[in-house]
């Protein structure tokens, strides 16, 4: 884009549109980037797009005595950019973070947690989700938009924001927006939402909260059982590790070029999913030398392995990316409980 393009409108109209962008900024209405200022009429487009009734509470936080209805997501929604067919993507992510096991208190976590989305079937062509290269990364706006809706709801109508009730120690750049589609069509397994018993030809979005994303590069060993060690020991490592009762989780946004190779040996995704459990932890004897061994028993030996998680279950695994590298990226966890409802279209 050249300057000569960016500076079509007039300079009465840029006028007039800085000043409502900084009344929003007044209003402490924005995540710290400018906002599209909420008029009325553009809240109504987004109405439009849903039967459900303007004042329906979507999501709440009881113990703050907040909740937001539908009105107030398409507000949000608005003002985080997205367009009006956007909204029922939104609804029902909030709807599914709403049903995410300790979410009345994650969200406010000093770990930092970030809303995460994952969107499976037609309308992520229908909206022009991206799934390839630069998933995690700016520059496409469903991805960006309906990601920064869910944050700018939880800020302005949950009232869950820095200095405020949000109690993060650093935070994340996850809480500005992360949201990303599957790549089914370069998925040798089934999609998300098929493995979760929807159909094919349904659209979905899976929620959970994540603690934030490392890369995990393995492009020296085309054998699963390496591949897959590898993404399970950047799974492991201890300073994600907190001792309870309850286990650790993790999700996998395993790369094509991966998955694709542990499917040509033969291995299905529960299978791979059971690998990665049996080998995500830590010996006992690191667990007592960085003083992570509250929950473990004293005469476990130092070369017993500690798995961090329950259950193969608890480990979710999505394909996204570019296939031209051998990386994928984890995502730490608390809730090894990610949500997955339909996309509820008007009249749907």
């Amino acid at each position: 884009m050249s300057v000569h393009q960016m500076a079509e409108p007039t300079l009465e109209a840029v006028r007039h549109a800085r000043e409502a962008i900084e009344y929003c900024y007044e209003r402490g209405w924005t995540d710290g980037l400018p906002v599209v200022p909420p008029a009325e009429e553009f809240v109504a487009e987004f109405l439009a797009q849903t039967d459900r009734d303007p004042e329906e509470v979507v999501i709440e936080q009881e113990h703050l005595g907040r909740k937001c209805t539908v009105r107030l997501a398409a507000a949000n929604a608005v003002m985080a950019g997205c367009k009006p067919d956007y909204f029922p993507v939104v609804l029902a992510a909030l709807e599914a973070l709403d049903r995410v096991p300790g979410s009345r208190g994650l969200l406010q976590s000093t770990t930092g947690q970030a809303v995460f989305v994952v969107v499976n079937g037609p309308i992520r062509h229908r909206l022009g989700f991206n799934a390839r290269d630069n998933v995690f990364s700016p520059g496409d706006r469903p991805n960006a938009t309906i990601g920064r809706a869910i944050r700018l709801v939880i800020m302005n109508a949950l009232g869950i924001r820095p200095h405020e009730f949000d109690q993060s120690t650093h935070g994340q750049p996850g809480k500005f927006s992360l949201c990303i589609a599957e790549n089914e069509e370069e998925s040798p397994w089934e999609p998300l939402h098929v493995e979760r018993g929807f159909a094919q030809d349904e659209s979905t979005v899976t929620v959970g909260l994540v603690r934030g994303t490392i890369q995990v590069e393995q492009r020296d060993s085309q054998h699963p059982e390496v591949i897959l060690e590898t993404i399970a020991d950047s799974m492991s490592y201890a300073g994600t590790y907190f001792p309870t009762p309850r286990g650790h989780a993790g999700i996998v946004v395993m790369g094509p070029e991966h998955a694709q190779l542990i499917a040509a040996a033969g291995w299905s995704k529960t299978r791979a999913r059971q690998y990665l459990w049996e080998h995500f932890g830590r010996p006992a004897g690191v667990l007592r030398r960085l003083a992570k061994d509250a929950l473990l028993d004293a005469s476990l030996p130092d070369d017993a392995f500690v798995r961090f998680a329950h259950s193969p279950e608890t480990i979710l695994i999505v394909v996204a990316g570019a296939r031209n590298a051998g990386i994928s990226t984890v995502c730490p966890t608390f809730i090894g409980q990610q949500i997955t409802i339909p996309i509820r279209t008007k009249s749907s």
